[in-house]
């Protein structure tokens, strides 16, 4: 019937991926993967000075989400046992080709084929968006120390790269359906009707046999 169910929730900074991806998690027993954020050493530095540590910061996202989803596939994937993550390691090349500079982002772009050729990759893609004004609220309510210094700017900039590379994605990987759900609409923390909205729907793409259950 397919693999192994693993879904991925996508979308920029701030738009609430972790907190749906555990709401997944719970709703279909699933094993929650959540990305490795506050642990880069690298980051706040990054988000006074972009252009000087954007380097470190990406190669240290690249080395450790490489090595979760390695682990991701021996100890859950390998084992039939169903995964939802809060990102795929693809969105790395979002964040490298609008922060490195053109020789580091040709070896970032090398050290990421290497690593990734044999990775999982998710057979659904749940992909949040939502407009800058939210972005920057939900960015303010959570309060990340790393994140206070990100400039609106920035920000905007982000969240039209991860539409465009959506649109990509959807065309070089047809077998992968991407469930859209825009969050100035739905907001699925405070409105339960929104996350049984959102829930259904992912439902009803197992149903079309597209992930397995």
């Amino acid at each position: 019937m397919g693999r192994t169910p693993f879904i991925a929730v996508e979308g920029p900074i701030g738009v609430g991926k972790t907190s749906l991806a555990k709401k997944i998690a719970s709703q279909f027993e699933y094993t929650l993967l959540k990305e490795i954020v506050e642990e880069n050493p690298f980051l706040g530095k990054f988000y006074d000075d972009i252009e000087e540590w954007s380097f470190q910061t990406e190669m240290f996202f690249l080395c450790n989400r490489y090595k979760q989803l390695e682990d991701i596939e021996k100890k859950y994937l390998a084992c039939d046992k169903p995964v939802v993550s809060d990102y795929h390691i693809s969105k790395n090349l979002i964040f490298a080709e609008r922060t490195l500079k053109e020789e580091q982002y040709d070896k970032y772009v090398q050290i990421y084929d290497i690593l990734t050729q044999d990775m999982p990759r998710p057979n659904m893609i749940v992909y949040l968006h939502a407009s800058l004004d939210t972005l920057l609220d939900r960015i303010r309510m959570r309060g990340r120390k790393v994140e206070q210094n990100i400039q609106a700017s920035y920000l905007e900039q982000l969240s039209a790269d991860y539409d465009l590379f959506m649109e990509k994605f959807e065309k070089e990987n047809p077998d992968i359906p991407v469930i859209r759900f825009n969050g100035d609409d739905l907001d699925f923390i405070k409105h339960q009707d929104d996350l049984d909205y959102m829930i259904q729907t992912i439902e009803n793409h197992f149903e079309k046999g597209e992930v397995i259950k």
